[in-house]
């Protein structure tokens, strides 16, 4: 994951995206990223932030209006959320099934001590049928 520190004042960020420092200002009034503030309030990017902005840029060059892209970064964000989730879950039933498999094996060990062996059917039949001879 990208950094999440907050370094780049807006100029460099900007040049670092490709984009001009008043592209970035209204990309925050759009709500498409919020910037970390200084205690003097100037705008500070991370690296993270960065990454945003080209994926941004990617979309808008592709002809999605800020709109369709402030939804495909929603849309994408929960995408990543729910794979995030799917993979605690996998990893959840994995241990289950382990734990499982665990306590299955202790049981038939359980089993073999406690169960007494009886005699085969063949063997009661053929007796069975001798008597009744």
């Amino acid at each position: 994951m990208a950094d999440t520190r907050a370094l780049y004042v807006i100029s460099v960020a900007a040049e670092l995206a490709g984009v001009h420092p008043q592209t970035l200002r209204i990309y925050e009034r759009k709500g498409l990223l919020a910037p970390a503030r200084t205690s003097g309030r100037s705008r500070r990017y991370s690296d993270h932030d960065i990454q945003l902005l080209r994926r941004i840029q990617e979309l808008t060059n592709e002809g999605i209006s800020l709109m369709g892209v402030q939804r495909i970064l929603a849309l994408e964000q929960d995408l990543d959320a729910a794979r995030q989730r799917a993979a605690r879950l996998e990893a959840s039933v994995d241990a289950l099934q382990h734990e499982m498999e665990a306590r299955l094996a202790a049981a038939h060990q359980q089993y073999r001590r406690e169960i007494v062996p009886t005699r085969t059917a063949a063997l009661v039949l053929a007796r069975n049928n001798m008597t009744t001879k």
